[in-house]
């Protein structure tokens, strides 16, 4: 037993200090922001997708009713601006390089993860306010199409949809994205001072 205290203390009382170099900081700091700028272009890349299949149903459907015109014209421009916002966050990481402006590109860097932020809170539930008024419009004449189960079905799957993306997967994206801009502005800003050095 005390054997074993013995390796404890002395496990204890070693340090190993990990020293990265700069360029190996720097290399991983660039994977970090070009994986955060995929992402950002596969979200405007869903979002396109999405505006253009909806404005597509509009098109191609014979639209009778002025509810379905309006609630398509809702969900139309709330995505559009949810997009034309993103797309502005987006701007803020994708054309900067940290080695040429990397004050520049750190604070915007911290725009980026207020917007975000501001993305996931404030603005998220007008957009899902928007989306959800716009379906209900466009409910009135597409569901009286339908059965009556298969309306009640479809009802309570777009609130349960909604439901799940609000509380589940709102907060478990903006968790993982907070943490990892927090570890990247972190890592940039010991690599500013490492080049004052």
């Amino acid at each position: 037993m005390q054997e074993f205290e013995h390796i404890q203390s002395i496990w204890d009382t070693h340090k190993v200090e990990v020293k990265i170099s700069s360029d190996d900081m720097l290399k991983q700091a660039k994977k970090e922001v070009n994986g955060i700028r995929l992402k950002s272009l596969f979200n405007l890349a869903g979002m396109i997708l999405s505006f253009i299949a909806i404005t597509s149903i509009w098109t191609f459907y014979d639209v009778q009713s002025w509810t379905t015109h309006a609630g398509l014209t809702i969900i139309i421009t709330s995505i559009g601006v949810y997009t034309f916002l993103m797309y502005q966050g987006h701007k803020l990481i994708a054309n900067n390089d940290f080695t040429i402006h990397p004050k520049a590109f750190l604070e915007n860097l911290k725009l980026y993860q207020i917007n975000r932020f501001s993305l996931y809170n404030k603005l998220y539930w007008i957009y899902t306010v928007a989306l959800s008024v716009g379906l209900v419009l466009c409910f009135f004449e597409m569901l009286a199409l339908l059965d009556v189960w298969i309306q009640y079905v479809l009802v309570l799957f777009s609130l349960a949809w909604i439901i799940f993306c609000s509380a589940l997967v709102r907060k478990i994206a903006m968790k993982r994205e907070k943490e990892r801009i927090a570890l990247l502005i972190e890592k940039f800003e010991r690599l500013s001072t490492q080049f004052k050095d």
